[in-house]
């Protein structure tokens, strides 16, 4: 990840926090065809220390994987966009692109098959916690035989997190003026929910 020190400056709980909100990345390994990347659904644990997922029995990361573990990284990207230099309000800027990016590195792993139905629990009970008040849904809404038919299809995977790293690029090396006048810029150009969220956390970086 690039390490310019003036977006590096969440701590490891912002992070975290965002990571946990998202919950959604890519999972990427190096393999002997060169890289393997799958978009997954994830759970983060509070302490930011563990990952649990699942991958279809079909996807080359399982047969990389085997028996054994592997380095490997998931990549989450949040809100991002262009950001224009005429927003700054002085001269010489440059045209640039504003986003929030957080990369665990860590050890991947499978999981026993037994594990599966809690880790899928824990999953969608996290998610359908976040549609209050709409009444949750739960798996033994699922016939039993239609939930032994998906299951066999999917395997549980765990990733033990070494190391999060964070970038908040937010205009935080323009001084608050230029930034704050960004923001205003990026609220007249109206380009939609994503612009929406990047103008909220560029009012309030990480200092």
């Amino acid at each position: 990840m690039h390490c310019n020190p003036a977006f590096r400056k969440a701590d490891d709980q912002k992070n975290i926090t965002f990571v946990r909100k998202r919950s959604f990345g890519m999972l990427t390994i190096n393999a002997d065809g060169g890289p393997l990347i799958s978009h997954i659904p994830f759970q983060l644990s509070e302490d930011g220390s563990y990952v649990e997922a699942h991958l279809i029995r079909s996807n080359p990361i399982l047969q990389s994987l085997q028996n054994s573990s592997l380095d490997a990284a998931i990549v989450v990207s949040g809100a991002d966009s262009y950001i224009s230099p005429d927003w700054y309000g002085i001269s010489d800027q440059v045209p640039t692109w504003n986003y929030v990016a957080v990369h665990l590195r860590g050890q991947l792993r499978v999981l026993p098959q037994e594990d599966l139905h809690g880790v899928l629990e824990r999953l969608s009970s996290g998610m359908e916690m976040r549609l209050a008040p709409k009444p949750a849904w739960t798996m033994q809404k699922m016939s039993h035989e239609m939930m032994k038919k998906m299951m066999r299809l999917i395997v549980p995977i765990a990733f033990d997190v070494g190391a999060i790293e964070g970038t908040w690029k937010l205009s935080q090396n323009k001084s608050d003026s230029a930034r704050l006048s960004a923001v205003d810029g990026m609220t007249v150009a109206d380009m939609g929910a994503e612009m929406e969220a990047l103008n909220s956390l560029m009012k309030d970086p990480p200092c």
